[in-house]
């Protein structure tokens, strides 16, 4: 074959054949997409949980101080004082920022330098506010850029020109909050003790308001912003004596004024780190930079130019240790999503170059009997699928990085290249190896018939081995064991990783080998029935070709995978809502910090719209048991309180099992915590409490209940005994089908006392997702239930496509034997249900049995609940069956195939017999 003829033969192919050309540019476009944006998506949240761990942490763990003490005593008094001045301080900062490696990058507009003392002096102003008449201490810092970070709302700006360590008097400026716990105004003047015994005098000179009082600027140390009351360290009283602490602003300049207060005054350079560029590959280097920082070669750099003395103290390498923990308990479990998916993308993409081989065989039969070599037939292929796959996977690639545009480019692009090369090969490669030897005759290839070659079982046996190792290697060790990145767990990673793919491989395989059966089971009785309709349908279903059955390998591949990820949510799910209801005891609960809660309150709150039931209960929670241990008295109405339980599952019980009899003196029935029921038993006690006294016989045992909800100790009663039982806290559950008003709930709540609060469940709920790696992982698996369901789709038009020659034509022939227009409708239809039934059934089966077999080795505990962890009495959280995601796909796929089967029939119905027969 010359060069020349391939590319008009490759166009007349693709225009001879155009629908099977575009199924396979959709297959590739859909393939490369997914193949490309999966790196690109993990890249992304990966680098927003590492931006949103060093940003959310706080400046006071993240930001980086490089301390110093000024030249010593030793020095020469003007050494000391040039040293502390804003020229010095600037030049050293310049050095320091210009020092630092990438990728730590500085946040210049935050971050800070200065002097300060170190030994804070005392106030001796008697009007200067003084709980338990200790005098406050004022921190005198002369930090550069004030003016920069604060608005000037009283006075001006401090000077600080002139000043040395002699000097006596100095200005200040304060902030609004310090100002007003201090007692300070314009014109003040506070005195302060010297080294050498003498008065200091700091006039305050203006009152500023910082423009950003929660960034880097003001929040390392947020004494400059607020004042705080702090214990007075040496006091053994139970309630330690309290003394102000708070700043005193000077110019920048002000800095050779310290020593005359403190004789080992601070220089500090403090950098604020912009998270803004971080991605998750840049923690490596971080890390080895702050260690170097901390301890390394780094910190003799910044010594040469400072102080041989100085100390870099960050706790940012904590903060991103906590993330790479975080990050390494989520990747296994998206490993798991990726390695499903890509395995069900190659699946459908093999099953439909070798659904074209099998469609094809006669073409390329033919050309090798006229003397093409099996070289010139691969290329030929090769030249046509190329044609297609190549700007395909290169639309796919640029619709990924349109999506997510910030990320990584080589890994979606080789990604990309393999799909391309894989959609590009895989038809060649297949032909090639069906046509290497040429036969004058091939037998009948029929799906009944057919028998599984010895290299195919042993392929099966190898993947049902590695399958079982999977499972084995997951439940014994679960998915933290699993290899993955920081988790230790060798080259195993990849085979517990792909466990739900080679489960649903193995039971897809099964089912395979076992389609033929039903077939011979149901062609037999159908045969004997006076309708031909059902034995032409069993009979055409099994008359088909053995690589019919590959459909089936990408369905309940598809389905597994899809059902599988449905798992993973619905667990996650139930986790957090099951955490926030622990964390609230029902949808709202209210209380207060200290005291009772007013009696309207509760009638209030059951107006609120949205409000179903309002439990009013009673908290001793220092209730003396015969061993003299103390445990929480609960008491409540028990009709009300019953149906609280019922409504949350929280210890349910009965209306009646509560409540009381008629009698004062009698026997009150108790619910009990399993460890105050054994040490209660079964007899009665008495016991004494500020509200009464009462006597009380455990009668049920509950491990919770919606007031203590979290499995602490307790004993519950019915309130009506007591003398006079107050309300320490409100349970609230919402209407049927209605959303309680929260505004409006809260204006009661605020309308009881500013120390009254309102907690939401929803609240709860919703801050447990604040996490982007959290967040990306539950994106990634939505996308892994989607994809599984597109791929299952997929696959069953793809069969039918292919199919669809051969079943027009058996309809056009039937059709000229007599058959009717509904007949032929139902035929086609009830052809293809054998297998999209038995892809249905396995699908779910092979779904359930993989979260069966997998759940006691995955943990979502990492992805559910970062944000906290987990509380006490939740237990374990895993996987568990999601019947949407088992039975919605497996029921479409039913849909599905008998929908394109109909309109199949439909459309061969419009056509003449003539025509299709010509065909």
């Amino acid at each position: 074959m010359r060069p020349s003829s391939v590319a008009p033969w490759t166009r007349t192919r693709l225009r001879a054949a155009p629908l099977p050309a575009l199924a396979l540019a959709l297959l590739v476009l859909a393939t490369a997409f997914l193949a490309a944006v999966f790196p690109r998506a993990v890249d992304a949240y990966e680098g927003e949980g590492v931006r949103g761990a060093v940003s959310g942490a706080g400046t006071a763990r993240t930001g980086i101080e490089l301390g110093a003490p000024a030249p010593g005593l030793d020095a020469d008094q003007r050494e000391r004082e040039d040293a502390l001045r804003g020229t010095a301080l600037r030049d050293r900062y310049r050095q320091v920022v210009a020092a630092m490696p990438r990728p730590l990058r500085v946040d210049r507009a935050q971050s800070a330098y200065g002097a300060q003392t170190l030994e804070p002096p005392a106030g001796l102003d008697r009007w200067l506010p003084s709980p338990d008449l200790i005098a406050p201490q004022f921190t005198l810092a002369a930090q550069a850029g004030v003016d920069a970070h604060a608005r000037v709302r009283e006075g001006r700006l401090p000077k600080g020109e002139g000043l040395t360590s002699d000097s006596r008097r100095v200005e200040a400026s304060v902030t609004e909050e310090t100002a007003r716990a201090m007692k300070l105004r314009v014109g003040s003047a506070v005195h302060v003790d010297t080294v050498l015994g003498e008065r200091v005098t700091v006039r305050i000179t203006g009152i500023v308001e910082p423009l950003r009082p929660k960034g880097a600027y003001w929040s390392y140390d947020p004494i400059l912003r607020t004042p705080s009351l702090i214990d007075v360290p040496g006091n053994n009283a139970q309630e330690p004596k309290k003394r102000w602490h708070a700043a005193l602003l000077l110019a920048p300049d002000a800095g050779s004024f310290l020593p005359a207060v403190d004789q080992n005054p601070q220089r500090y350079w403090r950098l604020a780190p912009d998270p803004g560029a971080l991605t998750a590959g840049d923690v490596p280097a971080l890390k080895r930079h702050i260690a170097s920082l901390e301890g390394g070669p780094l910190r003799t750099e910044l010594r040469g130019f400072t102080h041989d003395d100085a100390m870099v103290s960050t706790e940012l390498d904590k903060v991103l240790a906590g993330y790479e923990g975080l990050r390494d308990a989520v990747t296994p479990i998206v490993a798991v999503a990726a390695y499903g998916i890509g395995g069900v993308a190659v699946v459908v993409l093999m099953m439909t170059c070798s659904l074209t081989a099998v469609r094809r065989r006669s073409e390329l039969a033919l050309l090798r009997a006229r003397g093409a070599s099996v070289r010139g037939v691969a290329l030929r292929l090769l030249a046509e699928t190329s044609v297609v796959a190549v700007p395909t996977a290169a639309l796919g690639l640029l619709l990924a990085f349109l999506v997510v545009p910030h990320a990584r480019a080589w890994p979606p692009i080789l990604a990309a290249a393999g799909v391309c090369v894989l959609a590009c090969a895989a038809l060649p490669v297949r032909a090639a190896f069906s046509h290497r030897r040429q036969r004058a005759h091939e037998g009948r290839d029929d799906l009944v018939t057919a028998r599984p070659s010895r290299r195919r079982t042993v392929a099966e046996l190898v993947l049902l081995v590695l399958a079982v190792g999977a499972v084995a290697t997951l439940r014994r060790g679960g998915l933290g064991d699993s290899g993955e990145p920081g988790s230790g767990g060798g080259s195993a990673g990849w085979l517990v990783s792909a466990a739900p793919l080679l489960v649903g491989g193995i039971a897809a395989l099964l089912l395979v080998r076992l389609y033929p059966l039903p077939l011979r089971l149901f062609a037999r009785p159908l045969a004997r029935r006076r309708g031909a309709l059902g034995f032409l349908s069993t009979a055409s279903a099994g008359r088909a070709s053995a690589a019919q059955a590959l459909p089936l390998l990408g369905l309940l591949l598809a389905l597994t995978t899809a059902a599988f990820g449905g798992s993973v949510l619905t667990g996650i799910a139930d986790a957090r809502d099951r955490t926030a209801l622990l964390a609230v005891g029902a949808d709202v609960r209210v209380d207060r910090a200290n005291g009772t809660l007013p009696a309207a309150l509760a009638a209030e709150i059951r107006r609120t719209p949205g409000v179903g039931e309002v439990a009013a209960v009673h908290i001793d929670w220092y209730l003396r048991l015969p061993d003299q241990t103390t445990v929480p008295l609960v008491a409540v109405d028990p009709a009300v309180y019953a149906r609280l339980t019922r409504a949350t599952g929280l210890g349910p019980f009965g209306d009646d099992e509560l409540a009381a009899g008629d009698g004062r003196r009698a026997t009150l029935p108790a619910v009990a915590s399993p460890d105050v029921a054994r040490q209660l038993g079964k007899g009665a006690h008495s016991f004494r409490t500020p509200t009464g006294s009462f006597k009380a016989a455990v009668r049920a045992v509950r491990d919770s209940t919606p007031a203590l909800p979290t499995g602490s100790a307790f004993l519950l009663i019915d309130r009506d005994r007591l003398d006079h039982p107050a309300d320490t806290a409100l349970l609230a559950t919402g209407a049927a089908g209605e959303r309680i008003d929260a505004a409006a709930l809260k204006r009661s709540v605020r309308a009881a006392g500013s120390d009254v609060e309102a907690t939401f469940r929803a609240t709860e709920r919703a801050s447990l997702t604040d996490s982007a790696l959290q967040s990306g992982a539950e994106r990634i698996y939505v996308a892994a239930v989607a994809a599984g369901a597109g791929y299952a789709v997929l696959a069953v038009l793809l069969a039918l496509l292919h199919s669809a020659p051969q079943r027009a034509a058996l309809l056009a022939r039937l059709r000229a034997l007599g058959l009717s227009r509904s007949q032929g409708r139902r035929l086609l239809v009830l052809e293809s249900l054998p297998q999209a039934l038995l892809a249905a059934c396995g699908g779910a089966l092979a779904g359930w049995a993989a979260i069966a077999l997998l759940a006691p080795g995955v943990d979502l505990a990492q992805v559910a609940l970062a944000a906290r962890g987990a509380l006490a009495g939740l237990g374990d959280v895993t996987l568990r069956a999601d019947p949407w995601s088992l039975l919605l796909p497996a029921a479409g796929v039913v849909v599905l195939t008998a929908g394109v089967a109909f309109v199949q029939a439909w459309w061969t119905a419009r056509r003449t017999a003539a025509i299709e027969l010509e065909r």
